[in-house]
């Protein structure tokens, strides 16, 4: 595929592994923006324009607003005197930030075929020469240096935004095209099928607990402050629910079951027509992937669901979901290691036991809310977090498209609960 202009060799199985500790400033904002165009340089000159859907944003769009957020926020305030690339940018390429000024409407991001891409792309490269200079220069301070560090993990959560919408996007196309060819650490042998382990129940003990970011390094304000909450005993699921055990909900008629849904879940099923996750055929045995057309692989994680998809299977299955409370408790004591975008498999594949990062994200039943005493960010990046704290849900965990650099015990995903295009599964939990 063309890569259009963008200064960036073409990938092979994988974009560049990101670094967790790179060695300085500088060098981490190189990486984390070569990563952005290694995912984009996959596409083809007509996929950068497209916009699929009001949620989803056009692959344009995400290079240019990632590069807004640091001539906004950075070089504005760093620099005297200081001249945007172009005053029409701030209003095309502002997302939700109201303080800043007005925005162009998210559902008309895909009218927009000018600025062009090698446009855009001319804007990202602007950007980077003037910030990577002040980077090299440590002539940022402190509170700006930090900011910076919020526009890496903001571009980073664009990243897996990029590949979900992208997927959507293709999955429109009735050529189903692919984005990548599937790595071949991802095809079983048909000889030895893998199979998923057991599920198996792991107690969680409970009591007066410490949730919240505590240790070095970045977090979001979400995450703070640490603080005390009480857990009952329960009991968490040693491994995501499989694609093989949710299509035996598919195929007791949960779809068409009331009993099992929440009242919202069931209207937006008789309004949408949902009977099975996103993705998959309606034969049931393929789903469409980042790599293409595939078996359903019964083994790996299921993924696209929405939160009333996750809640109704947990009802049926006569367990429920985590609180994100009851899920951070027992990931704390978790490994780290799991299936994210630095893998290069660009699809959920099996998890290990009582793994709980990667691959997708777990929905919890916990409601997106201030922890107590939360203070969001002065000033306009005040609106980051805390203004969606309301009417969404919780997902813990990262997936397969979040870099692994990204992701912490902590780390606080949300979305409405109807949202299904994300990499969004879920892990049983019951009480004793």
């Amino acid at each position: 595929m063309a890569s259009i202009g963008l200064d960036t060799p073409q990938p092979a199985a994988a974009p560049a592994t990101l670094a967790l500790e790179p060695p300085t400033p500088a060098e981490r904002y190189r990486q984390v923006r070569a990563a952005t165009l290694a995912l984009c340089s996959r596409l083809a000159p007509e996929d950068y324009v497209v916009q699929s859907m009001p949620e989803a944003s056009p692959a344009k769009w995400h290079l240019a607003h990632t590069s807004w957020f640091f001539e906004e926020f950075v070089l504005q305030q760093a620099i005297g005197a200081y001249r945007f690339y172009d005053e029409r940018f701030r209003y095309l390429f502002n997302s939700y930030y109201n303080t800043v000024g007005p925005a162009h409407g998210r559902p008309q991001r895909g009218l927009l075929s000018r600025p062009t891409v090698l446009q855009v792309v001319a804007y990202r490269n602007h950007v980077d020469e003037r910030l990577s200079a002040l980077l090299r220069s440590e002539a940022l301070p402190p509170q700006l240096t930090q900011v910076v560090t919020l526009g890496l993990h903001h571009e980073q959560q664009h990243q897996e935004l990029l590949l979900t919408d992208i997927k959507h996007l293709f999955s429109c196309n009735p050529l189903l095209p692919a984005y990548a060819e599937p790595a071949a650490a991802t095809e079983p042998a048909v000889s030895t099928p893998r199979c998923a382990p057991h599920l198996a129940y792991i107690p969680v003990e409970g009591g007066l607990v410490e949730i919240g970011h505590a240790a070095a390094g970045f977090c979001f304000d979400n995450e703070l402050p640490r603080h005390r909450v009480y857990v009952a005993p329960c009991q968490l699921a040693s491994r995501a629910v499989t694609n093989g055990e949710f299509l035996e909900f598919v195929r007791a008629g949960g779809y068409a079951t009331p009993g099992h849904w929440l009242a919202d879940g069931w209207a937006t099923v008789q309004r949408e027509g949902w009977s099975r996750p996103l993705y998959w055929s309606e034969s049931l045995d393929q789903e469409f992937t980042l790599t293409g057309v595939r078996e359903l692989n019964p083994h790996a994680p299921v993924c696209h669901v929405s939160y009333y998809e996750a809640d109704a299977f947990a009802r049926w299955a006569g367990a429920r979901l985590p609180t994100e409370f009851e899920w951070e408790t027992a990931a704390a004591r978790a490994a780290g290691s799991g299936n994210f975008l630095d893998n290069g498999l660009w699809h959920q594949a099996q998890t290990a036991l009582v793994q709980m990062f990667g691959d997708v994200w777990e929905w919890t039943q916990s409601a997106y809310a201030p922890y107590p005493g939360y203070r969001p960010l002065a000033g306009s990046l005040g609106e980051y977090n805390g203004k969606f704290m309301v009417n969404q849900l919780v997902l813990r965990g990262g997936s397969c498209a979040t870099p692994r650099s990204h992701i912490r015990t902590t780390y606080r995903n949300f979305f409405n609960p109807a949202a299904r295009w994300q990499f969004s599964g879920l892990r049983l939990a019951t009480n004793p």
